[in-house]
This record gives C-alpha cells, sequence and structure tokens, in this order.
C-alpha cells in the first residue's frame, strides 16, 4: 500500500499525478501504457454501487472527478461538508 501511494513507480500514482496536472484519462492510459488498477476499478465500484443502491460517497466523488469534470476542490468541499448520519 506504501508503495501505491508513495513511488513514482507506481502507475495508480503516476496516473493520478497526471489526472491532477489536466491530462484526460485517454492521454494519461497512453502515457502510462499498462493497466491502471483505481482507474479500472472506480467504474466498477460506481456502477455496483448503483446496482445495490449503496450510498458511496468517495467513490462517487472519484468517478465525477474523472468523468464528468468536477472540480477536485468542489469535491473535496462537498465531502466535507456533507451531513453526518449514522454510516454502518
Amino acid at each position: 500500500m506504501i508503495v501505491t501511494c508513495m513511488s513514482n513507480h507506481s502507475r495508480n500514482r503516476r496516473a493520478g499525478i497526471l489526472i491532477g496536472q489536466g491530462k484526460t484519462i485517454e492521454e494519461t492510459k497512453k502515457e502510462i501504457g499498462m493497466t491502471i488498477e483505481a482507474i479500472d476499478n472506480i467504474e466498477i465500484a460506481y456502477e455496483l454501487s448503483k446496482k445495490y443502491n449503496v450510498e458511496m460517497p468517495i467513490v462517487n466523488s472519484i468517478y465525477n472527478i474523472l468523468y464528468n469534470k468536477l472540480n477536485p476542490r468542489d469535491a473535496v468541499m462537498n465531502l466535507m461538508t456533507r451531513q453526518p448520519k449514522n454510516e454502518d
């Protein structure tokens, strides 16, 4: 987990940096040239949350950043200002 988060050799970290620099998912995938699990899996997690009606605000935010051009600052603000509730 530490390597995935911190290493410059990590595909997921490099992808995050490229997307943070404004590259599209397609540009990022082309530059990395290998599977980027984080990008592939966020679509699946998002679809499963919808299918099974499970609220997953972090997944939704990341999906919307990647695919719907949600500003990351807005995503963080939305997450941090959500109404508190019991989440089992």
